[in-house]
């Protein structure tokens, strides 16, 4: 399916009934690497797979976009879907774009879940986060997804096309727009999100490293941390089946069907 946000034709899915939830994936990737938990879902809620705005089937934006941007995405992406009080899961990129947008009170979520969100500065250079945004993530991710006929075709096509040429060879939209989100820091967005927020996290992982999951711990009122002892920046989906049963127990009280 597509709807149009701003001038882009924006690629989605939806399936089930009740609650809406909005998966947002991260940078490089796209809906597929959230599908593994989305299919755990969709009998219990309304699960909404987007692909953000740059990746998969999704049009390219024509100017770099900053955070702010993003955020202004997924505000418009909720208004024309008619979702209410949505629960929002986002890794890495994903979940910079929520932090933005509820922290600037574009989006009022029922749920918030972050999951090695990205959008805190990072310490290390631009060049070594380049490297991991536009070779490591996209690879990593597709070999972790599992080898079903659904998306095996996804997955070869992605892992070679992927290869330490890769940043050279992506839009320069993309680059820019990667350099131009390094560089803003979302800290100060972080206590105005008032939803009951859940942070789950590798302890290894070397793009949004575990200290980020602290600082935003602390800096949101009402957060809890999960931490996969070992995990990488993709721990959600070296560890599917627990993450699954940790999301059906974050959400045990939100499972109702709306007809």
């Amino acid at each position: 399916m597509q709807i149009k946000i701003k001038d882009w034709n924006i690629n989605y899915e939806v399936y089930g009934e009740g609650i809406p939830v909005i998966f947002l994936h991260g940078w490089l990737t796209d809906l597929e690497t959230m599908r593994p938990m989305a299919d755990a879902l969709k009998d219990k809620f309304k699960v909404y797979l987007i692909d953000v705005v740059g990746f998969g089937k999704s049009d390219l934006p024509e100017q770099p976009l900053t955070s702010n941007d993003f955020g202004d995405f997924l505000a418009e992406l909720v208004e024309k879907l008619e979702v209410k009080n949505p629960i929002l899961i986002g890794h890495s990129n994903g979940g910079r774009i929520i932090i933005n947008a509820v922290g600037r009170g574009l989006v009022n979520p029922r749920k918030v879940v972050l999951i090695d969100s990205a959008g805190i500065v990072p310490k290390h250079s631009m060049s070594y986060y380049t490297k991991i945004g536009f070779v490591k993530c996209g690879k990593f991710a597709l070999n972790l997804l599992p080898n079903v006929s659904a998306i095996k075709g996804f997955k070869e096509k992605i892992l070679n096309s992927v290869g330490s040429s890769d940043y050279k060879a992506s839009p320069v939209v993309l680059k820019e727009t990667m350099k131009i989100i390094l560089g803003e820091d979302v800290k100060h967005l972080l206590p105005n999100i008032k939803a009951p927020t859940l942070l789950i996290w590798g302890t290894n992982d070397d793009a949004t490293p575990l200290s980020d999951a602290l600082t935003m711990e602390k800096l949101i009122p009402d957060a809890g941390l999960v931490k996969y002892v070992g995990g990488s920046h993709f721990a959600y989906l070296e560890n599917i089946q627990n993450v699954n049963a940790v999301l059906n127990e974050f959400f045990k009280n939100d499972i109702q069907v709306e007809k």
